[in-house]
């Protein structure tokens, strides 16, 4: 007897729901990522990717986020200004990303936050530590403490750790960050009673800085703040010894790359930069850390940038599994009530700024290599 047509079309119909239900199930929950994958911030973008891409593929073997697979998709911005713009827009309008993350230098991220805002697409910016860029809507968080904690970390350090009275600062113009951590070092270390006794500049891509060198030393300096990201700060201790200004240097996060050294060599012996995490920490948490990204990238050891990016994704998975979906707006109020949240970074509490703050380790070049040398809260 023939089925009767109806009949078939209703369970043609159910099986074609059912069918479109798992596919859809399955489907991968795009994440996007704009980062210096080359050109002279390159070791911050390719230490971040390293970092995120490890967390997806633990989250990817565990069974995803609300059962779905994710899918990581990075836009290379070249170190250039102006590209972080374009690759946010290619990631949102092209890709349908339902986050992103990025970037490192507070310049990109001031670049490509407005365009997240404006799409209402939550990002979440991993080393960008001027405060302005979570100003730049709700929908716009970072992972890392801000420049006004960091640049009270190097005064209280440079202060009571150094013993230094008189600093002078080297700030790299045409960057955010490194004027904002100049300026809060300044209004910091003259509230404990010292004196900034030169202040220099310069920008960013310069090659010499033999001149600013000179003006300072003869400023007799106890410790000189070069506010800036690591490409300069080698070149700068190189060209500051040879002149014989042999006191301490400090830097912040943006010091944080394997090229400090190998650019620097000895000349950055027993200079001091603040970052977030230490691979040294006997934490479980953190051992187990490293040991793993070890296994997966040849032997390589985690930069701070690297567990930044790895705790950006789990936080930003855990948020998605709390809201049950990742529908934007319950995307952002699900990042937003993080509260104590556990990262090899230390925990995370996303205040209502839109910030996390998180206590500092002060790093040391020791031959050759970094080492811990002390954890400071300001």
């Amino acid at each position: 007897m023939p089925f009767p047509l109806s009949s078939w079309s209703r369970c043609a119909l159910l099986a074609l729901a059912a069918l479109a239900a798992t596919v859809r199930a399955a489907d991968p929950i795009k994440i996007g990522h704009y980062g210096s994958l080359t050109g002279k911030d390159a070791a911050f973008g390719v230490a971040t990717r390293k970092g995120i891409l490890l967390a997806v593929e633990e989250i990817n073997a565990k069974g995803g986020v609300l059962s779905r697979p994710l899918e990581y998709l990075v836009e290379d911005i070249q170190s250039k200004q102006g590209e972080s713009a374009t690759a946010v827009k290619k990631l949102i309008s092209r890709d349908k990303v339902v986050a992103v993350f990025g970037a490192n230098a507070s310049a990109n991220s001031l670049e490509a936050a407005p365009i997240c805002q404006n799409a209402k697409i939550p990002m979440m910016a991993i080393s960008s530590t001027n405060p302005a860029v979570t100003e730049k809507g709700n929908y716009i968080f970072r992972i890392c403490f801000i420049d006004p904690f960091q640049g009270a970390v190097l005064a209280k350090f440079a202060h009571d750790s150094l013993h230094a009275q008189r600093v002078a600062l080297l700030t790299a113009v045409n960057s955010p960050y490194s004027i904002g951590l100049s300026a809060v070092l300044r209004q910091d270390f003259t509230t404990r009673g010292g004196e900034i006794v030169a202040e220099q500049k310069y920008s960013e891509g310069d090659k010499d800085f033999r001149a600013q060198l000179t003006a300072i030393r003869s400023t007799k300096p106890d410790v000189v703040a070069a506010t800036g990201f690591y490409s300069e700060a080698a070149l700068i201790c190189i060209q500051a010894r040879s002149l014989g200004l042999d006191v301490p240097f400090i830097g912040g996060d943006g010091w944080e790359a394997p090229q400090l050294v190998e650019l620097g060599g000895k000349a950055v012996e027993n200079t001091y930069y603040s970052t977030y995490f230490s691979a040294e920490n006997d934490a479980p948490e953190v051992r187990s850390f490293v040991q793993r990204y070890r296994t997966r990238w040849n032997g390589e050891t985690p930069e701070a940038v690297s567990a930044l990016g790895y705790d950006a994704m789990y936080l930003v998975a855990a948020a998605m599994e709390h809201a049950g979906t990742t529908e934007s707006a319950k995307l952002r109020d699900a990042i937003a009530a993080t509260k104590d949240f556990p990262g090899v970074t230390g925990r995370t509490t996303i205040d209502e700024k839109r910030n996390s703050s998180k206590a500092a380790v002060m790093l040391v070049v020791k031959n050759g290599h970094t080492a811990f040398f002390e954890a400071v809260t300001p």
